[in-house]
């Protein structure tokens, strides 16, 4: 990469408009670049919740995910590229296997939170919701990737098992949610 980035202030960005990773450039607040800040917020919470004390499975699970979701902003930096494949979608989806495997099944809905590392994992899969959102908004009316979407629909679920997965290993139990618990206590 060299001296690539060196220069940090282009001021290029000045009058609204970023160039895409094709030369193009585009308002700031296109759909396209809309999805790919949800797809950077989405990684920066990930790395938020990396600071916190986990299992090292868990850990390096989340240091994959940084860099897919990285590659996955760069797919979207380049209409018609296609990095994320349908290998991701299967490396995902063990993980989901691999981790919900020690957990007891639901009966219950569960509430966000338990461990702080439980709760940034909450975190990131409601920002990935929201990620997942834009980008099929975006695929509405632009070319993107089927496995970008898949992708991010298997993060999120990868990241519910992950907070009953750190609460577990935090020596804390889901928090279940009760259903009516403020009604009619007057």
């Amino acid at each position: 990469m060299g001296n690539r980035l060196s220069k940090i202030v282009t001021r290029t960005g000045d009058a609204g408009t970023t160039g895409l990773g094709d030369g193009t450039r585009v308002a700031k607040d296109c759909l396209r670049i809309e999805t790919m800040g949800q797809v950077d917020e989405l990684n920066s919470t990930i790395g938020l919740l990396l600071t916190e004390e986990m299992p090292d499975d868990i850990r390096q699970a989340m240091v994959g995910v940084q860099h897919d979701l990285f590659d996955l902003g760069g797919e979207l930096c380049i209409p018609g590229m296609d990095v994320i494949s349908a290998a991701h979608i299967n490396r995902l989806e063990g993980l989901v296997e691999q981790f919900n495997a020690d957990l007891s099944p639901l009966k219950d809905f569960i509430l966000p939170g338990g461990t702080r590392a439980a709760a940034a994992a909450h975190l990131a899969r409601t920002v990935c919701r929201r990620a997942e959102r834009c980008i099929v908004h975006l695929a509405s009316t632009e070319t993107v990737s089927e496995y970008a979407r898949k992708y991010l629909n298997r993060l999120s679920d990868l990241m519910f098992v992950l907070g009953r997965a750190l609460n577990k290993a935090g020596g804390r139990g889901d928090v279940l949610w009760v259903q009516g618990k403020n009604r009619g206590n007057d």
